[in-house]
């Protein structure tokens, strides 16, 4: 019988050597610093809509604008989605647009329906 050689590793200059957490991005903390600022100055923007006590659809766009922005950021950095695949990204993000896009559309039908009772059941 012959023997079997099984090669073993070696090391190689050019080749790092493998870690725990291979695969792993590393990214550095000036990217974190820089967004917990943004975010920081993102809610200074969301308070100073109270305290300029603005009204009306201005306060309630601005106030949902600032939130989504704040959201966003929040998931694509410290939840790493900005580095994710597309189909990750779409599996998590899509069913809760298609829900707000639903509604919307019951939103907008409720206030049809009331008006139409408001003309036809004076």
């Amino acid at each position: 019988m012959e023997a079997v050689h099984t090669p073993t590793p070696t090391t190689n200059s050019t080749q790092a050597p493998a870690t725990a957490d291979q695969g792993h991005q590393k990214h550095p903390i000036g990217l974190y610093l820089k967004i917990w600022l943004l975010l920081f100055v993102l809610s200074a923007f969301s308070y100073m809509v109270d305290y300029f006590q603005l009204q009306g659809l201005l306060r309630w766009s601005l106030i949902i604008i600032f939130m989504m922005l704040k959201a966003g950021l929040i998931v694509a950095i410290f939840m790493h989605m900005a580095w994710e695949r597309m189909a990750l990204i779409c599996a998590i993000l899509l069913p809760p647009l298609v829900l707000l896009v639903l509604v919307g559309l019951m939103a907008s039908e409720g206030g049809y329906t009331h008006l139409m009772r408001v003309i036809f059941y004076r």
